[in-house]
């Protein structure tokens, strides 16, 4: 808390009770940043804001709001003119209703802040609908006013905290007529129950494993730029790509999940939780794992084959006495499937 910023001061209305809160972004971006620059000498490019009557440069203090008529003359709206909105919510997130939080359609959701209490005496109020949300198990719905309009939003508990998730107005919500497919399509059993098999390999992973592999491959992108070592290699793009029927993707991409050969010599799915390799640092180290393979020792090689010949002896002792088998024609086996 002591690091974040706050964005707005208020109160929550909770019948009479009144909770002073700041609002904190509860989410930050962790995006690459990249600057504009003019492609013919890489100078920076800068957006400068310009008066059109006196035309010159103005500075943010001398900028304000106005609104456009549409005829194009500018009415000017001063925050003392906002502070006069005849609404309750100018300064108030208003608690409307609650209800519970699966009943939320998770297409509304937007923004997420932390509500963290105003002042001391906020302390109480503030623990008392902490509580009576998580007795509840419900969410709060409230309306709130920021950034020029008036927002819908949703209280939850997040740990010891309230956040406030906005909400989109449910009329701004498109309904998805005529994006489903239009034609029949009739499933099988062993398709569905390949697809419940899938679902639960892949389910192994968590949240907490994710990450943002673009950011990771930018950034050593950059790191190469700044080092002036070659750029990384683009995967090439896939040709000649094997057409399966359902069932056997299916079947396959189990397999695959599970780290399991599919028996046709094909690529498995990455690993899940692999780390990627870090961007490489700048001071211009390269790595040495050629190096060490050409260097490992070639007793390894003939310690192997000498390996492989005993086995060999040792084998056809064992059966050496032994009546030959019958031979029979050879037939592929097959590859082990779960029952549908």
């Amino acid at each position: 808390m002591l690091h974040m910023r706050s964005i707005w001061n208020g109160v929550i209305s909770f019948g009479l009770v009144r909770i002073p809160i700041k609002l904190v972004n509860a989410t930050e971006s962790h995006s690459v940043p990249f600057r504009e620059i003019h492609t013919e000498d890489g100078g920076r490019i800068r957006h400068r804001k310009f008066c059109e009557l006196e035309d010159r440069e103005v500075t943010a203090q001398e900028i304000s709001r106005g609104y456009e008529e549409a005829d194009g003359t500018i009415i000017p709206i001063t925050d003392d003119d906002l502070a006069h909105l005849p609404i309750p919510t100018a300064r108030t997130i208003e608690i409307v209703t609650f209800v519970p939080e699966d009943s939320i359609d998770p297409l509304q959701m937007s923004a997420a802040y932390y509500l963290a209490a105003g002042r001391a005496p906020a302390a109480r109020p503030y623990t008392l609908l902490r509580e009576a949300l998580k007795r509840g198990n419900r969410v709060a719905i409230a309306k709130f006013a920021l950034r020029g309009r008036e927002r819908l939003g949703m209280l939850r508990v997040v740990g010891d905290a309230i956040a406030l998730h906005g909400l989109l107005w449910p009329d701004e919500v498109r309904a998805p007529e005529g994006i489903a497919p239009d034609a029949d399509v009739t499933l099988h059993d062993k398709e569905l129950n390949l697809a419940d098999d899938l679902v639960d390999a892949l389910s192994e992973v968590g949240l907490e494993d994710l990450r943002d592999e673009y950011r990771e491959a930018v950034e050593e992108v950059v790191a190469a730029k700044i080092s002036g070592e070659a750029l990384p290699e683009a995967p090439a793009p896939e040709r000649g790509v094997e057409v399966l029927d359902l069932t056997t993707a299916l079947e396959r991409s189990v397999r695959a999940v599970r780290g399991e050969p599919d028996g046709t010599g094909g690529e498995r799915l990455p690993q899940r939780g692999a780390t990627r390799s870090s961007p490489k640092e700048t001071g211009g180290r390269k790595s040495t794992s050629k190096a060490e393979k050409k260097t490992a020792s070639p007793e390894g090689k003939s310690t192997s084959k000498t390996g492989r010949a005993e086995k060999k002896r040792a084998t056809a002792k064992s059966t050496a006495g032994k009546a030959p088998s019958k031979k029979t024609p050879a037939t592929k086996t097959p590859s082990r499937k779960r029952p549908a």
